[in-house]
């Protein structure tokens, strides 16, 4: 997309945070051990999944994509939050467009990853019988590349029709990174398309498929209830209440943000924390680091090097 002819702007400036005023240095490192962690908590899951034969099965074939994910969608804001935090609060034009594209893109598949990492649990406890059928390798990378694809392509409309748009009035963007209803109001033409997109297309997408999890989990959990062993319901249970906090922690801060386009308030920048920087964070520990069969993997891997 050409955008030398979409703004007489070369750059914008991220306001951060709101309420950060004093606290740069603070912020600045519980938000570097943040990322550092996230980095290290799904580093340690793709190499957990990668380096062990017994863990190379659907769940954990979907759990590796999820980590990938949530890896670089940790890495398309928060880098530029740090920077943010000691020096200039400038970006780039096309800066801005390409942060906008990968943030979308990267947080769309994974509202199609969860659907489909839902649907894959639903299938193991529902319908065991019929696992290896419906759940074959074919039909996980299927299913797989169809989330990421789904999600390249969503956010390349909401880019260009966003970046259409002519810029040339103030250029502070009152946020921490460059999302679709911040920029759109520094647009100096019409944008009632835009918002009806934004609230018809992200905000249905992430309803739609938090209501398909939900589904599957309310299924789940009746094929739970006819466990006879209490040890059994009691683990898969949990398991499945923490899967379920995880994609609430996701969705439901992105339906608040999505589904208010023409809001203004500051808390909104706060509300996405949750979904870019905390979600990433506690995927590995709730998804798979609190899982005997990863830990007992990562304990011979860390044996092996150690010899």
């Amino acid at each position: 997309m050409d955008t030398r002819n979409s703004s007489t702007l070369t750059e914008f400036i991220l306001r951060g945070l709101p309420h950060s005023d004093g606290l740069q240095i603070p912020l600045f490192v519980f938000f570097s051990l943040i990322y550092i962690f996230t980095l290290l908590g799904n580093f340690l899951l793709i190499l957990a999944v990668k380096g062990s034969s017994s863990l190379h099965t659907p769940m954990y074939f979907f759990l590796a994509n999820l980590s990938s994910l949530d890896i670089c969608l940790s890495s398309v804001t928060l880098p530029k939050l740090l920077e943010n935090f000691l020096s200039a609060k400038t970006i780039l034009f096309r800066g801005c467009v390409s942060q906008l594209y990968f943030f979308h893109f990267i947080a769309s598949s994974e509202c199609f990853l969860y659907t489909v990492m839902a649907y894959d649990r639903y299938v193991a406890i529902c319908r065991p019988l019929h696992y290896a059928k419906l759940m074959s390798w074919k039909i996980c990378m299927c299913l797989a590349s169809g989330a990421w694809l789904a999600g390249s392509l969503h956010s390349i409309s909401h880019t260009v029709l966003t970046f259409h748009l002519p810029f040339c009035g103030s250029n502070e963007i009152d946020y921490f990174f460059c999302d679709i209803i911040p920029v759109l109001k520094l647009a100096c033409a019409d944008t009632t398309l835009n918002k009806t997109m934004i609230f018809a297309n992200i905000a249905a997408i992430s309803l739609s498929c938090f209501l398909l999890i939900l589904t599957s989990y309310i299924h789940i959990l009746l094929a739970i209830i006819k466990i006879r062993t209490v040890d059994g319901r009691k683990k898969t249970f949990s398991t499945c209440v923490a899967h379920v906090t995880v994609v609430a922690l996701f969705y439901i801060p992105c339906v608040f943000t999505y589904m208010r386009p023409n809001s203004g308030s500051s808390l909104d920048g706060t509300v996405a924390v949750f979904y870019t920087l905390i979600t990433p964070l506690i995927n590995p520990i709730i998804y798979s680091l609190r899982n005997k069969e990863v830990k007992e993997t990562l304990k011979n891997f860390y044996g092996r090097k150690r010899k």
